[in-house]
């Protein structure tokens, strides 16, 4: 199988490159995507013998073409990353890019007719009704990447979809479950980016400290497994261990399970419905000891509750939604917003939109770029 890899130089694109090097009789690269990493890329081109790769920053395209072999192909920008799906044979794309860039690509590839591994949320956020439609369709296959709704993905595997009475998606709860609420405005980015369970990046990390994330993830499941947002649950489970819970109807709960380590989900999707070994650490539940639950608490997450709301209203709000948390995370990483204000940035956009019908890609993209544009004014004036 062949495998076009977005995003291989972060955390789910690295532990991708481990599941090709484990079954090399099973899957290869055809192609390969970075933002400006040029030399992990140029190690990896190497070592995969990889024909096409694309570049999403327009300067370290030049050093692309210097450090590359002139036989691969180079694609450059965010219309390269549509392009290299649309111009590269391959089986299937795994998308492990953050962000709203990621959902032309996954559009791309499902009118193509491939497999979509997907990892990127915002594929599903932004346009789930798109790719929705496109599904129903007959366009391609969406096999989710996130440990949670691979995890519902494995529970269910056999079981008739009617028989769902609900689906819980766990969570850790981040660094600041048992923090005190009233210091939340002296939160750091530092502070944030120390989550206690996952090793991700920057962007993701921060979403997990607000559980937007989970927000997210619940409206992922939604599109993924048909159900309403009132059978879609969240609780906090901090030692990560079950990474989601599917309830039927006759009261029966299967619950996935298993050390936090993204290279199961990943490889499940890739060999997807068949399950390949990994040698490594296994669960030890006496060694893990007690396993703990609670309720989400939405004074202390505000984000989670605007995102299910966002997500229940459906049409572009949920654009608006990512739109303004990318653009709040980006200026809390440089000190330009309190971490308290990443949910007060996101309510202001919400409660300025218009919501409408999803109707096209670049309606989607139109508005996505006007929150961009509002939310950093907003943020400019919060700062006068």
């Amino acid at each position: 199988m062949k495998i076009l890899l977005l995003g291989s130089t972060g955390s789910i694109g690295k532990s991708t490159l481990n599941c090709v090097r484990r079954f090399k009789d099973s899957f290869e690269l055809a192609g390969l995507t970075v933002n400006n990493n040029i030399e992990d890329l140029a190690v990896q081109v190497d070592e995969f013998s990889v024909s096409s790769v694309c570049v999403c920053s327009e300067e370290a395209a030049e050093d692309a073409r210097k450090m590359l072999p002139s036989i691969i192909k180079i694609f450059k920008g965010k219309k390269g990353l549509e392009d290299i799906v649309n111009e590269t044979d391959f089986d299937i794309l795994l998308n492990a890019l953050v962000g709203a860039v990621g959902f032309r690509p996954t559009v791309a590839a499902l009118k193509r007719k491939k497999r979509v591994a997907l990892a990127n949320k915002e594929s599903l956020v932004i346009g789930g009704e798109i790719i929705s439609s496109l599904l129903k369709e007959g366009y391609g296959e969406l096999i989710p990447v996130d440990s949670e709704h691979s995890a519902i993905l494995q529970c269910l595997n056999g079981e008739d979809p009617e028989a769902i009475e609900s689906i819980t998606i766990t969570a850790s709860g981040g660094p600041f479950r048992n923090k005190n609420i009233e210091h939340f405005n002296t939160i750091t980015p530092k502070e944030a980016l120390n989550h206690p369970t996952w090793s991700m990046g920057n962007k993701i990390t921060i979403d997990s400290s607000t559980l937007i994330n989970k927000g997210f993830e619940v409206i992922e499941a939604h599109y993924l497994f048909k159900l309403p947002y009132d059978r879609l649950h969240v609780m906090i489970h901090p030692q990560s261990i079950i990474h989601s819970m599917v309830t039927f109807q006759d009261g029966a709960v299967m619950a996935q399970c298993g050390v936090p380590d993204m290279e199961l989900p990943i490889q499940y999707a890739l060999s997807y419905p068949k399950r390949l070994p990994i040698m490594g650490t296994r669960l030890d539940l006496v060694e893990t000891g007690s396993l703990t639950f609670a309720e989400p608490d939405f004074n202390r997450f505000p984000c989670l509750k605007l995102c299910i709301e966002a997500g229940k209203q459906g049409g572009t709000l949920t654009t608006v939604l990512n739109a303004a948390n990318e653009i709040a995370v980006q200026q809390f990483l440089k000190g330009g917003i309190s971490f308290n204000q990443i949910a007060e940035v996101i309510g202001q956009a919400l409660n300025k939109h218009q919501n409408q019908k999803v109707g096209t890609v670049e309606q989607i993209e139109e508005i996505d770029a006007l929150t961009r544009n509002q939310v950093l004014k907003s943020i400019k004036d919060i700062k006068h």
